[in-house]
């Protein structure tokens, strides 16, 4: 946390979240990963968690939501002396997909690598996307779990840091109702959502 704190990656506000869910708080972990020194040493920390779940079988591959699991995946892949893909959206259909030539093949060991998990919702499209291949996942982590361990995504996962940040369901936030602007921190929409 206290990395987040130092480079200001940490905000509070009325911000919603990939999930759709509402939050005053939001962990901006591009800000984070920006320092490369940092990128490396959180890689680090989850490839060994993850080597720690898996029983000390190494992943062969680490596969990352795009766009801000890149990063966090890449550095894990680099401890754990793994492959590092991600997944993209598909435009036509909004799935998530391996692009670039990416593939997995048969027998291969995966772990799906992200930054932020609340619902586990982005972890199981990447699941699912493996699944396709043929190949199950074997382990999934992230830097921070802002459901305070509750996410399930099917595998077993760890996450450096474990927070209950309380997230709202639009129709049932306070911070809607007191009129706060929302905002989408990550995307490319900077000013205030309607």
């Amino acid at each position: 946390m206290a990395l987040f704190e130092e480079t200001g990656a940490y905000l509070h506000g009325h911000f919603r979240l990939t999930s759709g869910l509402h939050s005053s708080e939001y962990l901006q972990c591009a800000k984070v990963l920006a320092i490369p020194a940092y990128a490396e040493r959180l890689g680090q920390e989850l490839a060994e968690q993850i080597k720690t779940l898996m029983a000390g079988e190494m992943p062969q591959v680490v596969v990352a939501p795009a766009i801000g699991g890149i990063v966090i995946g890449h550095e894990v892949a680099r401890a754990l002396g793994a492959r590092s893909l991600f997944t993209e959206r598909d435009l036509a259909t909004n799935d998530m997909a391996l692009r670039r030539g990416f593939e997995i093949k048969p027998g291969e060991s995966v772990a799906v690598i992200e930054d932020v998990i609340t619902t586990g919702g982005s972890t199981k499209e990447v699941i699912r996307v493996v699944d396709s291949y043929g190949v199950k996942v074997k382990a999934a982590g992230s830097i921070i779990d802002r459901s305070g361990g509750r996410a399930d995504v099917g595998v077993p996962r760890v996450a450096l840091l474990s927070l209950k940040v309380i997230a709202y369901q639009p129709e049932d936030c306070p911070l809607c109702k007191q009129g706060l602007p929302l905002v989408k921190p990550g995307s490319r929409r900077t000013e205030p959502l309607s």
